[in-house]
């Protein structure tokens, strides 16, 4: 949990490629961040798993995206479900 008045730091791509590669290479998560300058060495097991189960996808920075627009079929089904909780109300 966020501490008040807390920094979050934001690494870029590149370095989180490097880091997961280093780590894949055998070098230890305290090297690596050390290396290449991160605070938080817990931050690196996040990274390794995102790119293990997605990978390089998984580390790419997502927030702030813009939502795709609906499909003419999923936008009745939106509207056929408000219409069935209108009537129920």
């Amino acid at each position: 949990m966020a501490k008040k008045g807390q920094k979050f730091r934001h690494y870029p791509f590149s370095l989180k490629m490097q880091a997961v590669q280093m780590r894949l290479q055998g070098v230890t998560k305290r090297e690596v961040a050390e290396r290449l300058g991160i605070h938080d060495v817990s931050r690196l097991k996040v990274w390794l798993r995102q790119y293990k189960l997605k990978g390089s996808e998984g580390l790419q920075d997502r927030r702030g995206g813009r939502k795709r627009p609906l499909q003419k079929d999923e936008y009745v089904r939106q509207l056929e479900l408000e219409n069935d909780v209108l009537k129920k109300w």
